[in-house]
């Protein structure tokens, strides 16, 4: 019923840029909290980004901090991740998450993936 589909990955250079999208859907879902996270090879699981259905209220890792900036259209149920100065060691396959709680860190929801390679 409910679904998350990511766009926007690829293979980039050092330094370049990269912006992801995930939209949403589903009957009567509406997403309280949107994040993304990411997966390198040999590498377990970790958190990127996060954003409350507001826009105003959002959170980083230190790893990313300053280089990449999440949003969201809540119009469209669509929220994005730009991704700026990137470093080889970004590479990795991004998802998407998605709750429905306004107030509970909790993701009900998971994409399939975007992979994101960036040489040196």
């Amino acid at each position: 019923q409910v679904q998350l589909m990511e766009s926007g990955g690829g293979l980039v250079q050092a330094g370049g840029s990269l912006r992801l999208s995930c939209a949403a859907s589903g009957r009567t879902f509406s997403s309280g909290l949107m994040g993304w996270f990411r997966q390198a090879p040999g590498k377990e699981r970790e958190f990127v980004a996060r954003i409350w259905r507001s826009g105003g209220s959002t959170f980083y890792s230190d790893s990313v901090k300053g280089r990449f900036t999440i949003s969201r259209d809540n119009v469209k149920n669509t929220v994005y991740l730009q991704m700026n100065s990137l470093k080889p060691e970004d590479t990795a396959v991004y998802y998407c998450a998605a709750g429905s709680s306004m107030v509970i860190i909790r993701y009900d929801y998971w994409g399939q993936g975007t992979q994101v390679t960036v040489s040196s």
